[in-house]
This record gives structure tokens, C-alpha cells and sequence, in this order.
């Protein structure tokens, strides 16, 4: 039995449309630092939205958790069903590989290596054919945009490129959840307006995206928008509003 068979097994379900649920999370580390403070937190699949605060509110703890990078120190969370502090290390990593895909503020992309390449590296723990790899890549850097560029090294591309680059490799492997930390951190406000479009390109694919920043304007943007301090949900819009697609065109910008 495959570690992604156990945990499917061993996994209770979920409320048909939860993609995340967080019941009462709080996440503690040593010397008294109470990084979450009884969380209740519930992401829809298919919605789009910002989880915004300042330094230090808990974005990066929240995002682990998310992520299934980390696990809480009392209370649930389930990733598509899954109880993440009941499965194994394996079992963690095959929900990773199948059902989410991380995109960060730097990108992370290896040098003087081709963007098809790059790309394809989102699939080397799959057991996908080489070949199938690159099919498959090309056709994710279509999706952003960048078909044009798939032959092209990072010191080649630009800031907004490199990083639209970074998001066909987290969804070469079609995961259902996507995680954006400060995917616009290191961008001019053109190249960032982009990667936004994007993004929301492919909530309107039916991706659960999830936008982790400082930048409230951003935030405000999206559908809806949670802000945490202090380890705790201050507001939450709740009710997703439709994003402003006015003006946006397939691959737009640089």
C-alpha cells in the first residue's frame, strides 16, 4: 500500500466543499511564543482569497499548516479531509505531491537551467516519464503565458517572467490548492499586476488559491480576505466577492 493509500484510508472525511478547515489551531514554540491562538478557519474549494497581517501576525505559521509543513500543537487541521497531525511523514509528503503547490517570494529557480526544465522538476517525484515530463511543462508554462519563453535560462526572463515560471512549476502536477507567499514581494508593480492575472487565471480554473502578504491593497483585491495578528483571525470578509477580471488577457504583461 503507497503512503498516498494509507493516509486515504486513515483519513475522516471532510465537509464536501472544505478544501482546509482550521478547528481551534494553536501553534506554540518553545520560550512562550504563541505563534496561533485558537484559529477556526475554513477554506472553500475553488475560492480565491488573502491572508494579510503585518510581520510576525502568524502568516508563516498559518502558511505551514497550510501546507502540511507543520503540524499543530492542539486543535485540527484537514487538508481535503485529511488530519494532518494523525498521518505519518510519508503520508504528509504524497498528500503534498498530489493536492498542493507552493509559490514563494523568491523563485527558486536553478540557474542557467531552461525554463521547460525548471518546470518539469515540479514532476521528478511522480514517477512521470521524462518525456512526459516536458510535455506536461510545456504545456503549464502555456498556461501562464510564457510559451514563448520555455527555451530561455532565468538570468533571461524578467522578474514578473521568473516568477510566472515559478507558478507553472507548482501547478505542472494539476494540485488542487495553491499557496502564494508574497508572490508579488520582489516585483515592479507591472510584473506584480501580472503574476496577479495570473492567479486569478487559474482560480477561475477551478484552483483554491490562497494569497499570503503584507501588501493590504493586494488583499483587498481578492474575494475575500482574513487578516490575522497576534496569532488570531481579527476579521474574516467571509462571503467571496467575484474579483475585478476587467482588462485581464491571457499572459498580459511582462
Amino acid at each position: 500500500m503507497t503512503a498516498a493509500e494509507s493516509a486515504s484510508r486513515s483519513a475522516p472525511a471532510s465537509e464536501p466543499g472544505a478544501a482546509v478547515e482550521f478547528s481551534g489551531v494553536s501553534r506554540h514554540y518553545p520560550g512562550g511564543v504563541r505563534a496561533l491562538d485558537g484559529v477556526d478557519l475554513r477554506i472553500d474549494r475553488g475560492e480565491m482569497l488573502g491572508i494579510v497581517g503585518p510581520s510576525g501576525s502568524g502568516k508563516s505559521t498559518l502558511l505551514n499548516l497550510l501546507g502540511t509543513l507543520d503540524a499543530p500543537t492542539s486543535g485540527n487541521v484537514r487538508v481535503f479531509g485529511y488530519d494532518i497531525g494523525s498521518l505519518t511523514d510519508d503520508q504528509l509528503s504524497a498528500l503534498r505531491a498530489r493536492s498542493i503547490g507552493f509559490v514563494f517570494q523568491q523563485f527558486h529557480l536553478a540557474p542557467n537551467v531552461y525554463a521547460v526544465d525548471n518546470v518539469a522538476d515540479g514532476l521528478l517525484y511522480s514517477g512521470v516519464p521524462a518525456r512526459t515530463r516536458v510535455r506536461r511543462a510545456l504545456r503549464a508554462l502555456e498556461r501562464v503565458g510564457l510559451a514563448d519563453r520555455a527555451y530561455h535560462r532565468p538570468h533571461e526572463l524578467s522578474g514578473g517572467q521568473k516568477q510566472r515560471v515559478a507558478i507553472a512549476r507548482a501547478v505542472v502536477g494539476a494540485p488542487p490548492l495553491l499557496l502564494a507567499d508574497e508572490p508579488t514581494g520582489a516585483l515592479d508593480t507591472v510584473s506584480g499586476e501580472a503574476v496577479m492575472r495570473v492567479l486569478r487565471e487559474l482560480h477561475g480554473d477551478g484552483v483554491t488559491v490562497v494569497v499570503i502578504t503584507h501588501d493590504r491593497e493586494l488583499a483587498a483585491d481578492l474575494p475575500r480576505q482574513v487578516e490575522v495578528r497576534d496569532g488570531r483571525v481579527l476579521t474574516d470578509s467571509g462571503t467571496p466577492k467575484e474579483p475585478d477580471t476587467s482588462g485581464v488577457r491571457k499572459g498580459a504583461g511582462r
